[in-house]
């Protein structure tokens, strides 16, 4: 098995708690599991391309739907960004932000006709 980048012991410390108990049978390594969901968010990933060092990629995607829904993630990055403060510094990535393809016209248009436009093409009350 390659050497895939899993959470630390402490990360995975700092974590646990806002976990679910686990009903029934034991749940697989968390570890492995949650390290392979943050790998596939951050690579921007399908589900079935996950290394399969992480485990099969349904069991991945399974867990980040039901704990999802339970709002553990909500949870566990309010908590972390309580903690870590005020940052000194904000970056803004914009390379995936996308406007619709008139959205260039606005500009040369002036907001003003577009909402005109929009004003006039509405059906008349009374």
């Amino acid at each position: 098995m390659s050497r895939l980048p899993l959470l630390t012991e402490a990360q995975m410390r700092r974590i646990e708690p806002f976990f679910p108990l686990s009903r029934g049978s034991r749940r697989v390594d968390d570890r492995r599991v949650i390290s392979g969901i943050i790998y596939v968010i951050r690579h921007g990933l399908q589900w079935k391309d996950a290394p399969r060092g992480y485990g099969p990629h349904k069991t991945l995607y399974n867990r980040f739907v039901r704990w999802s829904r339970l709002g553990v993630f909500d949870r566990i990055f309010s908590t972390l960004v309580a903690q870590a403060g005020v940052p000194e510094r904000l970056m803004i990535d914009s390379t995936h932000l996308k406007a619709h393809r008139t959205a260039a016209s606005l500009a040369k248009k002036g907001i003003d006709a577009c909402v005109d436009r929009a004003a006039s093409d509405a059906p008349a009350v009374g």
